[in-house]
């Protein structure tokens, strides 16, 4: 996934992703020592802290984990142990930055038993002290991570033998840890604000929702390091809850929409909004309709200029825009059309060349793909088309082509529109330049360096400037009905030119589209361009990825006639580290010493292929 030009600056506390305490190394170490006399930030003012002898200890415990153990027995001894030394201490030790880390990597190997009674600990007697560390910097993963754990209620409660009374049973089944979740929701229900605006406690609110909903997504410890999330939806795992989890669920919403205002005016309140509707959409699909319509009227029920609708304001804004990116892709059909009829009809440009409102504008645009409603909304977007393309919000272009491949709707007006957009619609010569401008988004006069715009200036020039967004809009472009045109211009790149194409990071998504999604014939007059290049595109990271790809879809003349040009050069293909592979996949060895045989296996792929494409469509 490559970097996005226009990607939005995460919101504070909301979209952006806190880090794991122990990511900063020593400068954040040096950074809580220099703090301590005079802290007075979120939780962290004036604690107490872990002795030396006690953070020494826990650093050998997580050196301890890393090595393993040999068996089951030998692992839960261990852990008992440590859990027996954090007894007594298990504030102090959750709220200690090396304490925290080492307990969250004990309690999923704990017996969720031992993680309620962490967790007990934590909350005090009367589960008040839960709040402080909630909103703890370490503190607050450590609770995460206990909450999380209750994925595993069905397991344990499988593996545990069943009970001699029905009364046992039920007592069983309520098991420490889900006493303890639930007495947590309450602490939360009962201090719903404090922890909604905290930049800390409101992500163990967002943990708390998924886990009461049953369903979770891998813990923030686990992502990749300055991984973009924006547009990645997250992989979430359906669990089994008790009955409880269902009841308490809807108490927590109720209480969270008691402080809907704060969802459009704090981006860490938003975020959990955000979360909350997510999870409610996935496993309480009519919970999540009453959500949504409860925060569309507090949002239109807002008080703005005379004539102009509220959410105006509220899309350009940075947290409560996302909240309503959110509503719009959970929202139904009627929903949707009374959003644009009676809020941004007439404005969807003007919100489009705004630099925040851009991004909700992309989401209406693909959540009515499938409804009649997107043929208004492109009849009103086609009108700004070279106002957002030189606004560089390209998002809402690529956005625009993704949905009329969707729909099969407006393509020809799409693409004419981007011929003039790009200056290559006349005269008609220059309509074999678009690929390359397209993927540059630069247009005709800049591309050929021309300074007139008349008549066909065009000169020999290498393809480059390959970028994310036009790559990604000649790969909508590839899936329309009337392709020809993007063909024409491939067919005219030289092959140094396609060998860049294959060779690019954004480029050979281009040419993968473009190859797999023609006719054998098209294909075939793309692939003669390309002979003489496919030792080099074998030996590339990801022209070897193209190669396989076009591969997959070649017929059996194709095949051989790549394999012919490969085996060749057989000495340098096999000393690769990339063209090893292909060597391998495309049986070249058998191509050379059992031609017939290898024939024989490919004829029978194809035919297997062609099968399977007949009974899709």
């Amino acid at each position: 996934m490559l970097a996005k030009a226009e990607e939005r600056k995460p919101q504070k506390g909301g979209g952006k992703k806190r880090r794991h305490p122990g990511e900063d190394g020593d400068g954040r170490e040096r950074k809580r020592r220099g703090g301590e006399k005079g802290e007075k930030g979120q939780g962290d003012g004036g604690r107490k802290r872990l002795d030396a002898l006690s953070v020494g200890y826990f650093r050998r415990v997580g050196e301890r984990l890393t090595e393993g153990f040999e068996d089951n027995e030998e692992r839960e001894m261990f852990v008992e142990n440590v859990l027996t030394e954090v007894k007594g201490k298990a504030t102090l030790v959750a709220m200690d930055q090396t304490g925290s880390i080492t307990l969250q990597r004990l309690l999923p190997l704990s017996s969720p038993d031992q993680v309620g009674e962490v967790l007990a600990e934590l909350a005090g007697e009367l589960g008040s002290e839960l709040k402080a560390v909630s909103c703890d910097r370490c503190g607050g993963h450590v609770v995460e991570s206990a909450v999380r754990q209750m994925s595993r209620w069905m397991e344990s409660s499988q593996k545990e033998p069943s009970a001699t009374t029905e009364e046992e049973e039920e007592e069983e089944t309520c098991g420490a840890l889900e006493a303890q979740v639930l007495s947590f929701s309450q602490v939360v229900r009962d201090n719903c604000a404090e922890f909604l605006k905290h930049v800390h406690g409101s992500h163990v609110v967002r943990t708390l929702l998924h886990v009461l909903a049953g369903c979770l997504g891998p813990a923030r410890t686990d992502a990749r390091p300055g991984a973009k999330e924006r547009n990645v939806a997250t992989q979430l795992t359906d669990f089994e809850i008790p009955t409880s989890f269902w009841y308490e669920l809807k108490s927590l919403t109720e209480a969270l929409m008691d402080n809907v205002n704060l969802s459009v005016t704090d981006a860490a309140a938003s975020a959990v909004f955000q979360a909350m509707l997510t999870v409610c959409h996935r496993k309480r699909p009519k919970l999540c309709k009453q959500l949504v319509k409860r925060i569309m009227e507090y949002l239109t029920s807002r008080g703005a200029a005379p004539g102009v609708s509220p959410l105006l304001v509220f899309l350009k804004d940075q947290s409560s825009s996302r909240l309503i990116e959110t509503i719009i892709q959970l929202a139904h059909k009627s929903l949707l059309r009374d959003l644009y009829k009676n809020h941004l009809k007439g404005q969807l440009v003007d919100l489009a060349l705004h630099p925040i409102a851009n991004f909700p504008i992309q989401r209406l645009t693909a959540a009515s793909a499938k409804y009649k409603l997107f043929l208004t909304l492109f009849d009103e977007l086609i009108q700004g088309v070279e106002a957002v393309l030189a606004a560089g919000h390209m998002g809402v272009i690529v956005q625009l082509a993704e949905s009329c491949a969707e729909s099969e709707e407006k393509q020809e007006e799409l693409i004419q529109c981007l011929l003039r957009a790009f200056h290559c619609a006349e005269p008609g010569s220059r309509h074999v330049s678009c690929l390359p401008l397209f993927m540059s988004l630069l247009t005709y006069e800049v591309y050929y360096r021309s300074d007139t715009a008349e008549g066909s200036t065009q000169t020999e020039v290498p393809l480059s400037s390959i970028c994310y967004h036009g790559s990604r809009l000649v790969q909508a472009l590839a899936k329309f009905k009337e392709r020809s045109l993007l063909l024409s211009s491939l067919r005219t790149l030289s092959p140094a030119d396609l060998l860049t194409l294959a060779c690019d990071p954004s480029g050979s998504h281009v040419l993968q589209a473009l190859i797999t999604t023609s006719s054998d014939k098209g294909r075939g007059k793309i692939l003669k361009r390309l002979e003489g290049q496919f030792v080099q595109m074998a030996c590339s990271r990801l022209g070897s990825r193209v190669l396989e790809a076009v591969w997959n879809s070649a017929s059996v003349s194709h095949r051989q006639s790549i394999a012919q040009e490969l085996v060749s050069s057989e000495s340098q293909l096999r000393a690769d580290q990339f063209a090893r592979h292909v060597w391998g996949k495309f049986a070249l060895s058998h191509f050379i010493h059992r031609r017939a045989h290898w024939q024989e296996i490919q004829t029978g792929e194809s035919k297997k292929r062609k099968l399977f494409s007949d009974i899709l469509e």
